[in-house]
């Protein structure tokens, strides 16, 4: 007979107050340097208005592909954040055992989560069973850390690996701890060789069952009497374990679904009272142990996807041709610095097999925002999207695509592509156009990044010049970095009419980018240089033999 009633139980000398005292100064974090940022990182007021509409613009939404959270979940201006997540990403990119580690604990962890959201919704019996499980998969979360993090600890930075290689050794190798995993050896042994009860049956003069229940709870399974298991097992002795009569069987023919729904409630009312009193005691000191050591883990959980996820992506980066990927310098936020050498952008990359173009770009105070013309197909939407995913990736604290950057965290980032049209009847009509950029004006702060490819498009050149001229102009006033790719190139040619307006009210200035052409073929390097939009039309008619005298030269012959 298993004993489940408590003799054995495990009983541990350490004062569960001063257990949790202990645990509440641990804090493990891959993403915040202390428990204080993590709180206010959770309030959304406190983080960059970097929604999961911009990510998808941007292309991070599909590079990452996360499960568990959504990429806007991690977007922070902290500088202390952001310096702290480079250590943490430098550690995942030069110790390779790390993401074998980590991808190694995630489905054990994930598993406590799900344990955990069965358990609230589980009765007495269930939830014992659930308990021993989350034992078992901590220790075995503990276990696959120590195992993977203790041979790497000397090769580890000062930042979030070596703290988590610290506690976890430090748990593991404790008196608690190994006493822990004795105990629950012992228990989950007991547990797991339950294999049937023995119940026992008053019956009154009149042989009429008068009470039941539960008398022992075995370690083997009842035989059964029938002649032919006899014969199966060579035995043919009657003996504690073997049933003389089955007890009316579940589902039996002629037998009602409610007389079969009885017994097995009481059964499970009978056993739900044995575990009861055996995890009485044990629980209040082992499940309190347990929830408070588990709940550093399961905090890890969103981080440990997102660093596996974005150490994957820098990795396939550095992996293309021409393409590297490098911790920026990070500035504070008042600086505004944004500049890129090497720049591209990284869901191209990771689209193509060919080299990549790179290109140049910052940000100062003779431009703060630029206005990028060029030929069709020359790059224009590329770059744009690549200054989006390079501040971005800045922003979640890991290495940026270029060969070298100094940037500033801004407050947002806004973005107006054309496929993020709304699919109304409205559709590409200037109305819903220009009260979408109003809406992005109204969220901008002096500290946001806008970029917008091909907005006013809906609407004729001279209309869409000028209410381009004024936004502009308004965005340069209220200080924020951007660029608008048009092929609006009178837009450009107005830069010196914008900055006169702007700079006599205190704001930024207004410069060009274009995207260049050699031999009449794209180059897609972009050039800080003022636009000629007649070169790239007689590119361009030369190319397909439209210019006025390749037209007569035709006609002549």
């Amino acid at each position: 007979m298993i004993d489940l009633l408590g003799k054995n139980s495990p009983c541990f000398a350490r004062d569960p107050a001063e257990r949790k005292a202990a645990m509440e100064d641990i804090f493990i974090s891959l993403l915040y340097p202390t428990r204080e940022a993590r709180e206010l990182h959770r309030d959304a007021a406190n983080r960059p208005d970097i929604s999961d509409k911009v990510c998808d613009a941007l292309g991070l939404t599909d590079m990452f592909s996360l499960r568990s959270s959504m990429l806007s979940d991690f977007f922070t201006a902290d500088v202390d954040i952001l310096r702290y997540r480079q250590k943490t990403f430098a550690d995942m990119l030069s110790v390779k055992e790390l993401r074998q580690t980590l991808d190694s604990i995630y489905p054990i962890l994930a598993d406590i989560h799900e344990l955990r959201h069965m358990e609230s919704e589980s009765g007495p019996a269930e939830s014992y069973l659930y308990s021993i499980t989350e034992i078992e998969l901590y220790v075995s979360c503990i276990d696959t850390l120590a195992k993977g993090l203790a041979p790497v600890r000397g090769r580890l930075s000062d930042g979030a690996f070596a703290a988590l290689a610290d506690a976890v050794l430090g748990l593991s190798e404790s008196d608690y701890y190994k006493e822990l995993n004795q105990k629950l050896s012992a228990l989950s042994q007991r547990v797991h060789e339950v294999k049937s009860v023995t119940i026992g049956v008053n019956l009154d003069a009149g042989m009429v069952p008068a009470s039941a229940g539960v008398i022992s709870v075995n370690s083997e399974p009842f035989k059964s009497g029938k002649l032919l298991d006899k014969i199966l097992r060579l035995s043919f002795k009657n003996d504690a374990s073997t049933c003389i009569a089955p007890l009316s069987p579940i589902r039996r023919n002629g037998q009602s679904d409610n007389a079969s729904e009885a017994m097995t409630a009481a059964l499970h009312s009978a056993m739900e009272d044995i575990f009861r009193s055996s995890v009485k005691g044990w629980r209040a000191i082992v499940g309190e142990y347990v929830l408070d050591h588990t709940d550093f883990l399961l905090q890890l959980l969103p981080e440990i996807e997102f660093v596996c996820k974005a150490a994957g992506v820098i990795e396939r980066l550095a992996a293309h041709p021409g393409c590297a990927a490098v911790f920026p310098e990070v500035r504070e936020k008042g600086e505004k610095a944004f500049s890129a050498e090497g720049l591209y952008n990284p869901r191209v990359a990771l689209a193509i097999e060919d080299e990549m173009v790179v290109n140049d770009v910052t940000f100062d105070k003779e431009g703060s925002i630029y206005v990028l013309t060029g030929p069709n197909r020359g790059g224009k939407s590329v770059i744009t999207v690549a200054v989006g995913a390079c501040q971005a990736m800045l922003q979640l604290g890991m290495p940026v695509p270029a060969a070298r950057a100094v940037l500033s965290p801004v407050s947002g980032i806004f973005t107006h592509f054309p496929e993020e049209a709304d699919d109304t009847i409205d559709k590409g009509r200037l109305g819903e156009e220009c009260a979408r950029l109003r809406e992005i004006f109204n969220a901008l702060d002096g500290y946001g990044m806008v970029l917008l490819d091909e907005s006013l498009s809906s609407t004729g050149a001279y209309e869409a010049t000028y209410i381009a001229e004024e936004i502009l102009c308004a965005l340069a006033v209220k200080g924020v970095r951007g660029i608008f790719s048009t092929h609006l190139h009178d837009l450009a040619l107005a830069t010196a009419r914008i900055n006169e307006r702007s700079l006599s009210m205190g704001g930024g200035a207004v410069d060009t980018l274009v995207a260049g052409m050699e031999e009449g073929k794209r180059s897609f390097k972009i050039l800080r240089a003022k636009p000629d939009g007649k070169s790239y039309a007689r590119d361009i008619a030369n190319k397909y033999g439209l210019s006025f005298e390749n037209l007569m030269g035709k006609t002549e012959k």
